[in-house]
């Protein structure tokens, strides 16, 4: 459905209207297209402490121009790695205070920041400051632009998460915290088809989310598998057909989901999506017990079972991708969806828990997007008064597309994001509750 307050905004009496009335002003947001893959303009490098990061041959190859001063720049890299103490947080101000008016609309702003060091509590402190910084920023600074922090000890393996998150890509993600680890060398692939000659399932890939999912996943060049439940076969044919993948009707649920998946793909998995979900919502005084389990055992239950037994049989192959769908509800809560939640928040439980022995074991890492309000055939039902809150309730004002979380998927199915693991990044315009 249209989003016409949007629309509206955008015009000169909607300009008037919210300035006069200080309602919302959301902007139109910049996403990824084949004919604009970057965004317009140069790369502002700035230093806060002292840095031996050596950022500049990774901010070379993200698409946009470090030496480009003419305009308005398109992002702003602040590293502050090397912040240390309060009088280091002195610093940051310094450099970011003079240049934040300049940021082009749909620009980003990303602050690099060092781990928390347990032996230092002044490094520590400072470096847990910037995390507040850059939360309230996003929330500030307007125009489409997003603020986020990206947690790193070395550049190269970071170079994955940079390019996704200073790239026309990340649109709906804001006031995002990433740590990643150290480096893993990544297998040659091609820019352009990243996952060329990899195969991924995506669940529930029949519909919605997870049809953009598949749509991104194949569009990089990955063989996609779409699995959805036998009722929704006819669509997820029609969607394999037209990513030239293969359809694979199956529920989840089922007890040897795992081992017919397996058998089903016998040269292994490279990327594994669990996306499938459903929703019984009301509140839980009222819900009866079938609702409360029906979610559960869809929302979680399903993706710990399909995974360990995916994992024991050597199914997902290594330097695989494991890429789950939490939520906001799971991270907020939301009246009337505590199965929902319960079963959102079990799968961040389940992506930190797993990721390092996964990673260790299999050589495959457990990530998850937890999406806020994406604009989907079930949002656009929802009451309007509902869905209006929804969709002004983030620094960005709108709701997002089923693509934004594709392209968050997409970035941690990435051969060279193996320095990703175990995290949970929401992909939902910096929510004003629980971000």
């Amino acid at each position: 459905m249209a989003d016409r307050y949007l629309s509206f905004t955008g015009t000169p009496p909607g300009r008037f209207l919210t300035r006069r009335l200080g309602l919302p002003r959301p902007a139109p947001l910049r996403r990824w297209s084949a004919e604009r893959p970057s965004l317009d303009g140069g790369l502002l490098h700035l230093t806060a402490g002292k840095s031996g990061l050596g950022l500049a041959p990774v901010l070379a190859r993200t698409g946009l121009h470090p030496d480009d001063t003419t305009g308005r720049p398109a992002a702003v890299v602040l590293d502050a790695s090397g912040v240390r103490d309060v009088e280091g947080l002195t610093e940051v101000h310094a450099a970011l205070h003079p240049v934040l008016r300049s940021v082009a609309e749909s620009g980003r702003i990303v602050v690099l920041g060092a781990p928390l060091d347990p032996a230092d509590h002044h490094q520590a402190a400072a470096q847990q400051a910037l995390e507040g910084l850059t939360r309230s920023l996003g929330k500030e600074t307007g125009g489409g632009r997003t603020v986020n922090l990206v947690r790193l000890t070395d550049a190269d393996a970071a170079e994955s998460t940079l390019r996704f998150l200073l790239s026309p890509k990340s649109a709906y993600v804001s006031g995002q915290v990433i740590t990643t680890g150290a480096h893993e060398p990544a297998a040659p692939h091609a820019a352009e088809r990243p996952l060329a000659g990899r195969t991924a399932l995506v669940t529930g890939a029949a519909r919605g989310i997870g049809e953009a999912v598949a749509e991104t996943l194949a569009r990089d060049g990955a063989r996609v598998v779409v699995l959805d439940v036998p009722q929704a076969e006819q669509d997820a044919r029609r969607v394999a057909e037209r990513l030239d993948g293969i359809a694979l009707p199956l529920d989840i649920t089922a007890a040897d989901a795992g081992a017919r998946i397996a058998g089903a793909l016998p040269d292994g998995i490279d990327v594994l999506v669990h996306n499938a979900g459903v929703t019984r919502d009301r509140r839980l005084v009222n819900m009866p017990a079938e609702r409360w389990t029906s979610v559960l055992e869809v929302n979680l239950a399903s993706v710990l079972r399909t995974t360990d037994a995916l994992l024991a049989a050597g199914a997902l192959k290594r330097g695989g991708r494991i890429v789950a769908t939490a939520s906001i509800a799971g991270i907020a809560g939301n009246a009337g969806q505590t199965n929902y939640g319960a079963s959102k928040a079990g799968i961040t439980g389940l992506v930190r828990t797993l990721a390092p022995h996964a990673h260790a074991a299999h050589g495959v890492t457990v990530n998850a997007v937890a999406p806020g309000f994406i604009e989907t055939r079930m949002t656009a039902a929802v009451p309007l008064f509902i869905r209006e809150v929804g969709r002004r309730m983030n620094s960005l004002a709108q709701g997002g597309l089923p693509v934004d979380v594709a392209e968050t998927t997409a970035w941690l199915a990435h051969p060279a994001s193996g320095a990703v693991n175990g995290q949970v990044v929401r992909v939902c315009g910096q929510s004003l509750l629980g971000a």
